[in-house]
């Protein structure tokens, strides 16, 4: 029985070599969309994947399979229940993209302080040609020193941001969990005008879907940044180009949107925002942290085919 990557899209450039041997007969795949999924792991004893969503009626058609591998964190894209029911193991990737998704982070910070992008167009439209001293100021410049930065979410990506934060000489508050009854840490509510940053770094769930909306905004400095690389639907996106565009924040940079990819639109990307940066969820994709999620999923093959589990998420 052989292997199937469904979504091998963005690794094509990492070292592959162990993943097909350790694969034996690796069929891979760029992209594969929903209708044909199951025709193509008909037969197939191992499946990886990204996004493609594997149902319980994928896995019913197919009595092969016994090993998902899911080259991500996130596993909502397998029935873990309906996996665990008909035996299939299911394993993803932990703590691969740290480094990438704090260095991104942190690039953004210093991007929306520093006014980067601003001035590297106003160059690049020939600003500079036109001062009349060696340098133009048009836009601000601040530094990180002295100011204050919020954290929603303090694993180790929170903690990886503070560390850095705390470097430059900023002052770090914690938020106590969305929807924790027992975290004596300060609420979102009582940081909120405190920061001069917020940074997100907690997952999509019931108690954090739309947790930035426009009264989270409006209890903001006006000067302050929002940074979100966490989850795109935690962030009310319609209320935050309201308070870029009413100066009721200084800007945002978001890496992540509620729809991905946004094929019909989005009101971030539909609107000419000279305070907003966004980016297409690639902050976790550094060379190094794709390579890292292919050597996870080696790991996971090879303590699959002697017994013993890793990373496995439906026990």
């Amino acid at each position: 029985m052989g292997s199937v990557f469904l979504d091998a899209e963005g690794l094509e450039n990492c070292q592959l070599d162990e993943l097909r041997r350790v694969c034996g007969g690796l069929k891979m795949y760029q992209w594969t969309a929903s209708n044909e999924i199951s025709s193509r792991i008909a037969g197939a004893e191992l499946v990886i994947l990204n996004k493609a969503r594997i149902t319980r009626e994928i896995l019913v058609a197919n009595p092969t399979l016994r090993l998902i591998c899911v080259v991500a964190t996130g596993t909502d894209c397998v029935d873990l229940q309906a996996a665990r029911e008909l035996g299939v193991t299911v394993c993803n990737c932990q703590a691969y993209g740290t480094d990438s998704v704090v260095q991104h982070v942190f690039t953004s910070i210093l991007a929306l302080h520093t006014s980067l992008l601003r001035y590297h167009g106003a160059v690049r439209a020939g600003r500079w040609q036109k001062a009349g001293q060696f340098c133009f100021l048009d836009f601000p410049i601040t530094e990180l020193k002295g100011k204050t930065l919020g954290i929603v979410g303090f694993g180790n990506l929170g903690k990886g941001v503070a560390a850095i934060a705390e470097a430059f000489g900023m002052r770090v508050v914690v938020a106590a969990r969305p929807g924790s009854t027992d975290d004596t840490r300060p609420s979102l509510v009582e940081i909120l005008p405190l920061v001069d940053v917020l940074t997100l770094h907690c997952p999509l769930n019931e108690h954090t879907r739309g947790l930035i909306g426009i009264k989270e905004l409006a209890m903001m400095k006006p000067t302050a940044f929002l940074v979100n690389a966490a989850r795109g639907g935690i962030v009310d996106e319609d209320a935050l180009v309201e308070a870029l565009k009413n100066g009721t924040i200084g800007g945002a940079a978001v890496d992540v949107l509620t729809v991905e990819p946004p094929k019909d639109g989005n009101p971030l990307l539909d609107t000419e925002l000279p305070n907003l940066i966004v980016t297409p969820h690639v902050a976790w994709a550094s060379e190094e942290a794709r390579q890292r999620l292919v050597d996870h999923t080696v790991e996971n093959i090879t303590a699959w085919r002697a017994g013993t589990g890793v990373r496995v998420v439906n026990n």
